[in-house]
Protein backbone atom coordinates (compact mmCIF):
# COMPACT_ATOMS: atom_id res chain seq x y z
CA UNK A 1 0.00 0.00 0.00
CA UNK A 2 2.77 2.45 0.91
CA UNK A 3 4.56 1.66 -2.33
CA UNK A 4 1.38 2.44 -4.28
CA UNK A 5 0.92 5.72 -2.42
CA UNK A 6 4.54 6.64 -3.23
CA UNK A 7 3.94 5.85 -6.92
CA UNK A 8 0.73 7.90 -6.94
CA UNK A 9 2.47 10.87 -5.34
CA UNK A 10 5.36 10.75 -7.80
CA UNK A 11 3.09 10.48 -10.83
CA UNK A 12 0.88 13.32 -9.60
CA UNK A 13 3.91 15.55 -9.25
CA UNK A 14 5.22 14.52 -12.66
CA UNK A 15 1.90 15.04 -14.47
CA UNK A 16 0.76 18.15 -12.59
CA UNK A 17 1.83 20.81 -15.09
CA UNK A 18 0.30 18.88 -17.98
CA UNK A 19 -3.00 18.45 -16.15
CA UNK A 20 -3.05 22.15 -15.34
CA UNK A 21 -2.67 22.66 -19.08
CA UNK A 22 -5.67 20.40 -19.71
CA UNK A 23 -7.77 22.40 -17.28
CA UNK A 24 -6.73 25.74 -18.75
CA UNK A 25 -7.49 24.56 -22.27
CA UNK A 26 -10.99 23.51 -21.19
CA UNK A 27 -11.49 26.74 -19.26
CA UNK A 28 -10.49 28.92 -22.21
CA UNK A 29 -12.70 26.99 -24.59
CA UNK A 30 -15.97 26.30 -22.74
CA UNK A 31 -18.95 24.78 -24.52
CA UNK A 32 -22.58 24.57 -23.45
CA UNK A 33 -24.47 21.38 -22.62
CA UNK A 34 -24.67 18.86 -25.47
CA UNK A 35 -22.46 21.11 -27.61
CA UNK A 36 -19.08 19.97 -26.24
CA UNK A 37 -17.72 19.02 -29.67
CA UNK A 38 -14.24 20.57 -29.40
CA UNK A 39 -13.91 19.49 -25.77
CA UNK A 40 -14.75 15.92 -26.80
CA UNK A 41 -12.30 16.07 -29.70
CA UNK A 42 -9.52 17.26 -27.39
CA UNK A 43 -10.17 14.47 -24.89
CA UNK A 44 -10.21 11.89 -27.67
CA UNK A 45 -6.82 13.14 -28.87
CA UNK A 46 -5.37 12.78 -25.37
CA UNK A 47 -6.81 9.28 -24.92
CA UNK A 48 -5.34 8.28 -28.28
CA UNK A 49 -1.92 9.60 -27.20
CA UNK A 50 -2.24 7.48 -24.05
CA UNK A 51 -3.19 4.43 -26.13
CA UNK A 52 -6.40 4.08 -24.15
CA UNK A 53 -9.19 2.55 -26.28
CA UNK A 54 -12.48 4.44 -26.29
CA UNK A 55 -15.81 4.81 -28.01
CA UNK A 56 -17.06 8.32 -28.76
CA UNK A 57 -20.34 9.84 -29.92
CA UNK A 58 -22.63 8.86 -27.06
CA UNK A 59 -25.28 11.60 -26.89
CA UNK A 60 -23.21 13.34 -29.61
CA UNK A 61 -20.14 14.18 -27.52
CA UNK A 62 -19.86 11.59 -24.75
CA UNK A 63 -16.83 9.30 -24.53
CA UNK A 64 -16.30 5.98 -22.75
CA UNK A 65 -12.75 4.64 -22.51
CA UNK A 66 -11.30 1.72 -20.59
CA UNK A 67 -8.01 0.53 -19.13
CA UNK A 68 -7.43 -3.18 -18.60
CA UNK A 69 -5.25 -4.17 -15.67
CA UNK A 70 -2.29 -6.46 -16.35
CA UNK A 71 -2.07 -8.10 -12.96
CA UNK A 72 -2.80 -11.83 -12.95
CA UNK A 73 -6.29 -12.89 -11.92
CA UNK A 74 -9.64 -11.20 -12.20
CA UNK A 75 -10.89 -7.95 -10.78
CA UNK A 76 -14.00 -5.78 -10.64
CA UNK A 77 -15.02 -3.05 -13.06
CA UNK A 78 -14.65 0.43 -11.59
CA UNK A 79 -15.98 3.43 -13.54
CA UNK A 80 -14.80 7.03 -13.11
CA UNK A 81 -17.01 9.86 -14.38
CA UNK A 82 -16.35 13.50 -15.27
CA UNK A 83 -18.74 16.02 -16.85
CA UNK A 84 -17.62 18.34 -19.66
CA UNK A 85 -20.18 21.14 -20.13
CA UNK A 86 -20.03 24.81 -19.18
CA UNK A 87 -22.65 27.42 -18.30
CA UNK A 88 -24.17 30.44 -20.09
CA UNK A 89 -22.33 32.95 -17.86
CA UNK A 90 -20.03 35.80 -18.90
CA UNK A 91 -16.76 35.38 -17.01
CA UNK A 92 -15.46 38.26 -14.91
CA UNK A 93 -11.76 37.51 -14.65
CA UNK A 94 -8.36 38.76 -15.77
CA UNK A 95 -6.79 35.29 -15.55
CA UNK A 96 -4.65 34.37 -18.57
CA UNK A 97 -6.86 31.34 -19.11
CA UNK A 98 -10.13 33.32 -19.06
CA UNK A 99 -12.91 32.10 -21.37
CA UNK A 100 -12.50 33.08 -25.01
CA UNK A 101 -16.12 32.14 -25.74
CA UNK A 102 -18.05 35.24 -24.67
CA UNK A 103 -21.07 34.47 -22.54
CA UNK A 104 -19.97 30.89 -21.82
CA UNK A 105 -17.90 29.92 -18.79
CA UNK A 106 -16.75 26.94 -16.75
CA UNK A 107 -18.37 28.32 -13.61
CA UNK A 108 -19.07 24.94 -12.02
CA UNK A 109 -15.66 23.29 -12.22
CA UNK A 110 -16.36 20.79 -14.98
CA UNK A 111 -13.08 21.83 -16.60
CA UNK A 112 -11.32 20.64 -13.44
CA UNK A 113 -13.37 17.44 -13.38
CA UNK A 114 -12.39 16.51 -16.95
CA UNK A 115 -8.75 17.51 -16.46
CA UNK A 116 -8.53 15.45 -13.26
CA UNK A 117 -10.00 12.40 -14.98
CA UNK A 118 -7.49 12.72 -17.83
CA UNK A 119 -4.75 13.00 -15.21
CA UNK A 120 -6.05 9.94 -13.39
CA UNK A 121 -6.18 8.07 -16.71
CA UNK A 122 -2.48 8.86 -17.30
CA UNK A 123 -1.66 7.57 -13.83
CA UNK A 124 -3.73 4.43 -14.18
CA UNK A 125 -2.17 3.64 -17.54
CA UNK A 126 1.23 3.78 -15.84
CA UNK A 127 -0.04 1.57 -13.02
CA UNK A 128 -1.67 -1.20 -15.07
CA UNK A 129 0.41 -3.82 -13.29
CA UNK A 130 -1.23 -2.93 -9.97
CA UNK A 131 -4.72 -4.25 -10.82
CA UNK A 132 -6.42 -7.08 -12.68
CA UNK A 133 -9.85 -5.74 -13.61
CA UNK A 134 -11.20 -2.96 -15.81
CA UNK A 135 -11.30 0.78 -15.15
CA UNK A 136 -13.86 2.65 -17.23
CA UNK A 137 -13.50 6.36 -18.02
CA UNK A 138 -16.76 8.27 -18.58
CA UNK A 139 -16.54 11.75 -20.09
CA UNK A 140 -20.14 12.89 -19.97
CA UNK A 141 -21.95 15.76 -21.71
CA UNK A 142 -24.83 17.87 -20.50
CA UNK A 143 -24.85 17.70 -16.70
CA UNK A 144 -26.25 21.23 -16.47
CA UNK A 145 -29.28 20.79 -18.69
CA UNK A 146 -32.34 18.57 -18.36
CA UNK A 147 -32.86 15.71 -18.99
CA UNK A 148 -29.18 15.33 -18.07
CA UNK A 149 -26.35 13.67 -19.94
CA UNK A 150 -26.09 10.85 -17.39
CA UNK A 151 -29.64 9.71 -18.11
CA UNK A 152 -29.09 9.88 -21.86
CA UNK A 153 -25.72 8.10 -21.66
CA UNK A 154 -27.35 5.23 -19.78
CA UNK A 155 -30.25 5.08 -22.23
CA UNK A 156 -27.81 5.00 -25.15
CA UNK A 157 -26.14 1.89 -23.73
CA UNK A 158 -22.81 3.57 -23.00
CA UNK A 159 -22.12 1.28 -20.03
CA UNK A 160 -23.85 -1.88 -21.23
CA UNK A 161 -20.59 -3.53 -22.26
CA UNK A 162 -19.01 -2.92 -18.86
CA UNK A 163 -21.71 -3.08 -16.16
CA UNK A 164 -19.54 -1.37 -13.52
CA UNK A 165 -19.44 -2.73 -10.01
CA UNK A 166 -18.98 0.83 -8.71
CA UNK A 167 -19.09 4.28 -10.31
CA UNK A 168 -17.06 7.08 -8.71
CA UNK A 169 -17.67 10.76 -9.43
CA UNK A 170 -16.37 13.97 -7.93
CA UNK A 171 -17.15 17.69 -7.82
CA UNK A 172 -15.31 20.83 -6.80
CA UNK A 173 -16.26 22.47 -3.50
CA UNK A 174 -15.26 26.16 -3.20
CA UNK A 175 -15.65 26.20 0.60
CA UNK A 176 -13.21 23.31 1.11
CA UNK A 177 -9.44 23.79 1.24
CA UNK A 178 -7.13 22.30 -1.36
CA UNK A 179 -5.87 18.88 -0.35
CA UNK A 180 -9.14 17.92 1.32
CA UNK A 181 -11.88 15.61 0.05
CA UNK A 182 -15.39 14.97 1.34
CA UNK A 183 -17.82 12.05 1.47
CA UNK A 184 -21.31 11.25 2.68
CA UNK A 185 -22.72 7.69 2.68
CA UNK A 186 -26.40 7.29 1.83
CA UNK A 187 -28.70 10.19 0.98
CA UNK A 188 -26.58 13.11 -0.18
CA UNK A 189 -28.11 15.42 -2.83
CA UNK A 190 -31.67 16.47 -3.58
CA UNK A 191 -33.93 15.81 -6.50
CA UNK A 192 -34.52 18.86 -8.70
CA UNK A 193 -37.72 19.73 -10.57
CA UNK A 194 -38.51 22.89 -12.54
CA UNK A 195 -41.88 24.58 -12.01
CA UNK A 196 -43.29 26.81 -14.74
CA UNK A 197 -46.75 28.34 -14.69
CA UNK A 198 -48.63 31.18 -16.33
CA UNK A 199 -51.62 32.79 -14.64
CA UNK A 200 -54.12 34.06 -17.22
CA UNK A 201 -57.08 36.41 -16.98
CA UNK A 202 -58.61 39.61 -18.30
CA UNK A 203 -56.28 42.48 -17.44
CA UNK A 204 -57.13 46.15 -17.40
CA UNK A 205 -56.93 49.44 -15.54
CA UNK A 206 -55.60 49.12 -12.01
CA UNK A 207 -58.13 51.68 -10.79
CA UNK A 208 -61.04 49.51 -11.97
CA UNK A 209 -60.36 46.14 -10.33
CA UNK A 210 -64.05 45.15 -10.47
CA UNK A 211 -63.80 45.04 -14.26
CA UNK A 212 -60.80 42.71 -14.54
CA UNK A 213 -59.14 39.58 -13.24
CA UNK A 214 -56.23 40.47 -10.99
CA UNK A 215 -53.59 38.08 -12.32
CA UNK A 216 -50.92 39.60 -10.08
CA UNK A 217 -52.87 39.07 -6.87
CA UNK A 218 -53.84 35.58 -8.04
CA UNK A 219 -50.17 34.77 -8.62
CA UNK A 220 -49.31 36.04 -5.14
CA UNK A 221 -51.92 33.75 -3.60
CA UNK A 222 -50.66 30.77 -5.60
CA UNK A 223 -47.08 31.40 -4.51
CA UNK A 224 -48.08 31.73 -0.87
CA UNK A 225 -50.25 28.63 -1.00
CA UNK A 226 -47.51 26.59 -2.66
CA UNK A 227 -45.08 27.60 0.07
CA UNK A 228 -47.57 26.32 2.62
CA UNK A 229 -47.28 22.89 1.01
CA UNK A 230 -43.66 22.92 2.16
CA UNK A 231 -44.34 24.41 5.61
CA UNK A 232 -47.51 22.44 6.40
CA UNK A 233 -47.52 19.25 4.31
CA UNK A 234 -43.87 18.23 4.02
CA UNK A 235 -42.86 15.59 6.58
CA UNK A 236 -40.63 17.30 9.13
CA UNK A 237 -37.94 14.66 8.64
CA UNK A 238 -37.60 15.21 4.88
CA UNK A 239 -35.54 18.21 3.68
CA UNK A 240 -37.67 20.23 1.23
CA UNK A 241 -37.06 23.51 -0.59
CA UNK A 242 -39.40 25.40 -2.92
CA UNK A 243 -38.02 28.60 -4.48
CA UNK A 244 -39.34 30.89 -7.20
CA UNK A 245 -36.76 33.05 -8.91
CA UNK A 246 -38.74 34.40 -11.85
CA UNK A 247 -42.02 36.34 -11.74
CA UNK A 248 -42.87 38.48 -14.77
CA UNK A 249 -45.98 40.65 -14.51
CA UNK A 250 -45.51 42.95 -17.49
CA UNK A 251 -47.96 45.66 -16.47
CA UNK A 252 -47.42 49.08 -14.95
CA UNK A 253 -48.40 51.09 -11.88
CA UNK A 254 -51.97 51.25 -13.14
CA UNK A 255 -52.08 48.29 -15.53
CA UNK A 256 -52.94 44.73 -14.53
CA UNK A 257 -51.51 42.41 -17.23
CA UNK A 258 -53.46 39.64 -18.93
CA UNK A 259 -50.93 37.11 -17.70
CA UNK A 260 -48.12 36.57 -15.21
CA UNK A 261 -45.25 34.17 -15.89
CA UNK A 262 -43.56 32.33 -13.00
CA UNK A 263 -40.66 29.87 -12.77
CA UNK A 264 -39.08 28.11 -9.82
CA UNK A 265 -37.47 24.97 -8.49
CA UNK A 266 -38.54 22.21 -6.12
CA UNK A 267 -35.97 20.16 -4.20
CA UNK A 268 -36.43 17.28 -1.80
CA UNK A 269 -34.84 14.05 -0.56
CA UNK A 270 -37.66 11.53 -0.82
CA UNK A 271 -39.17 10.26 -4.06
CA UNK A 272 -42.60 9.40 -2.61
CA UNK A 273 -42.98 12.84 -1.04
CA UNK A 274 -41.64 14.40 -4.24
CA UNK A 275 -44.52 12.91 -6.22
CA UNK A 276 -47.11 13.86 -3.60
CA UNK A 277 -45.83 17.44 -3.36
CA UNK A 278 -46.06 17.93 -7.12
CA UNK A 279 -49.63 16.61 -7.08
CA UNK A 280 -50.49 19.10 -4.32
CA UNK A 281 -48.87 21.97 -6.24
CA UNK A 282 -51.05 21.30 -9.26
CA UNK A 283 -54.12 21.08 -7.04
CA UNK A 284 -53.32 24.36 -5.29
CA UNK A 285 -52.43 26.25 -8.47
CA UNK A 286 -55.59 25.31 -10.35
CA UNK A 287 -57.87 25.65 -7.33
CA UNK A 288 -56.55 29.06 -6.32
CA UNK A 289 -56.69 30.42 -9.85
CA UNK A 290 -60.27 29.21 -10.31
CA UNK A 291 -61.36 30.72 -6.99
CA UNK A 292 -60.08 34.11 -8.13
CA UNK A 293 -61.59 33.97 -11.61
CA UNK A 294 -58.35 33.19 -13.42
CA UNK A 295 -56.83 30.14 -15.07
CA UNK A 296 -53.34 28.69 -14.91
CA UNK A 297 -51.16 26.74 -17.31
CA UNK A 298 -48.83 24.65 -15.16
CA UNK A 299 -45.86 22.52 -16.17
CA UNK A 300 -43.64 20.73 -13.66
CA UNK A 301 -40.57 19.39 -15.44
CA UNK A 302 -39.43 16.19 -13.77
CA UNK A 303 -35.72 16.64 -13.12
CA UNK A 304 -32.85 14.77 -11.56
CA UNK A 305 -33.58 12.16 -8.87
CA UNK A 306 -32.30 12.04 -5.30
CA UNK A 307 -28.64 11.04 -5.18
CA UNK A 308 -27.97 8.12 -2.84
CA UNK A 309 -24.36 7.14 -2.30
CA UNK A 310 -23.93 3.43 -1.75
CA UNK A 311 -23.20 3.07 1.96
CA UNK A 312 -20.66 0.27 1.70
CA UNK A 313 -18.80 1.71 -1.29
CA UNK A 314 -18.66 5.21 0.21
CA UNK A 315 -17.34 4.02 3.58
CA UNK A 316 -14.68 2.05 1.74
CA UNK A 317 -13.79 5.07 -0.40
CA UNK A 318 -13.42 7.24 2.72
CA UNK A 319 -11.04 4.68 4.19
CA UNK A 320 -8.94 4.55 1.04
CA UNK A 321 -8.81 8.36 0.86
CA UNK A 322 -7.55 8.47 4.45
CA UNK A 323 -4.76 6.07 3.48
CA UNK A 324 -3.68 8.41 0.69
CA UNK A 325 -4.28 11.86 2.16
CA UNK A 326 -4.39 11.35 5.91
CA UNK A 327 -7.41 11.32 8.18
CA UNK A 328 -7.38 15.09 8.74
CA UNK A 329 -7.90 15.72 5.01
CA UNK A 330 -11.01 13.55 4.66
CA UNK A 331 -14.22 15.31 5.70
CA UNK A 332 -17.79 14.14 6.28
CA UNK A 333 -20.24 16.12 4.15
CA UNK A 334 -23.65 17.53 5.07
CA UNK A 335 -26.77 17.02 2.99
CA UNK A 336 -26.93 19.30 -0.05
CA UNK A 337 -30.12 20.64 -1.61
CA UNK A 338 -28.33 21.13 -4.91
CA UNK A 339 -28.88 18.37 -7.47
CA UNK A 340 -26.70 16.38 -9.85
CA UNK A 341 -27.51 14.17 -12.82
CA UNK A 342 -24.92 11.71 -11.45
CA UNK A 343 -27.93 10.56 -9.43
CA UNK A 344 -29.15 8.64 -12.48
CA UNK A 345 -26.14 6.33 -12.22
CA UNK A 346 -27.14 5.63 -8.62
CA UNK A 347 -30.45 4.21 -9.82
CA UNK A 348 -28.63 1.42 -11.69
CA UNK A 349 -25.24 0.97 -10.03
CA UNK A 350 -23.55 1.38 -6.62
CA UNK A 351 -22.02 4.85 -6.64
CA UNK A 352 -19.87 7.19 -4.59
CA UNK A 353 -20.07 10.90 -5.39
CA UNK A 354 -17.47 12.92 -3.51
CA UNK A 355 -16.09 16.45 -3.23
CA UNK A 356 -12.62 17.92 -3.49
CA UNK A 357 -11.54 21.28 -2.13
CA UNK A 358 -10.45 24.08 -4.45
CA UNK A 359 -9.90 26.95 -1.99
CA UNK A 360 -6.30 27.96 -1.45
CA UNK A 361 -5.01 27.55 2.10
CA UNK A 362 -5.72 30.73 4.04
CA UNK A 363 -7.43 32.32 1.03
CA UNK A 364 -10.98 33.49 0.45
CA UNK A 365 -13.31 31.66 -1.91
CA UNK A 366 -12.61 32.64 -5.52
CA UNK A 367 -16.26 33.16 -6.34
CA UNK A 368 -19.09 30.70 -5.70
CA UNK A 369 -20.34 28.05 -8.07
CA UNK A 370 -22.33 29.41 -11.03
CA UNK A 371 -20.95 32.94 -10.59
CA UNK A 372 -18.86 35.04 -13.04
CA UNK A 373 -15.84 35.10 -10.69
CA UNK A 374 -15.62 31.38 -9.95
CA UNK A 375 -12.10 29.96 -10.11
CA UNK A 376 -10.01 27.33 -8.35
CA UNK A 377 -6.59 26.95 -6.79
CA UNK A 378 -5.12 24.62 -9.40
CA UNK A 379 -3.17 22.66 -6.78
CA UNK A 380 -6.54 20.97 -6.23
CA UNK A 381 -5.99 19.06 -9.47
CA UNK A 382 -3.15 17.12 -7.87
CA UNK A 383 -5.47 15.88 -5.13
CA UNK A 384 -8.37 15.25 -7.50
CA UNK A 385 -6.45 13.07 -9.95
CA UNK A 386 -4.50 11.25 -7.23
CA UNK A 387 -7.59 10.43 -5.21
CA UNK A 388 -9.48 9.14 -8.26
CA UNK A 389 -6.61 6.92 -9.36
CA UNK A 390 -5.86 5.61 -5.88
CA UNK A 391 -9.50 4.82 -5.09
CA UNK A 392 -9.92 3.01 -8.41
CA UNK A 393 -6.89 0.79 -7.74
CA UNK A 394 -7.79 0.10 -4.12
CA UNK A 395 -11.32 -0.96 -5.11
CA UNK A 396 -9.65 -3.21 -7.67
CA UNK A 397 -7.24 -4.71 -5.17
CA UNK A 398 -9.87 -5.50 -2.56
CA UNK A 399 -12.55 -6.61 -5.04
Amino acid sequence: MQNLIHQIDELAESFYDEVVGFRRHFHQNPELSFEEFETSKYIQEKLTELQIPFTAGYVKTGIVGHIEGKKKGTGPTIALRADMDALPIKEDSDAPYCSTNSGVMHACGHDAHSAALLGAAKMLKQLEDEFAGTIVLIFQPGEEEHPGGAKLMLESGALDAFKPDIILGQHVLPEMEVGHVGFRPGMYMASGDEIHFTVKGKGGHGALPHKLTDTVLTTAHILTSMQQIVSRNAPATIPTVLSFGKVIADGATNIIPNEVVVAGTFRTMNEAWRAEAKRRMAEVAHGTAAAMGASVDLEIKHGYPVLHNDDKATVRAMGYAKELLGEACVESMDLRMTCEDFAYYSLEYPVCFMRFGVKGEGEDIKGGLHTPKFDIDEKALKTAMSNLAYLAIRFQQEG
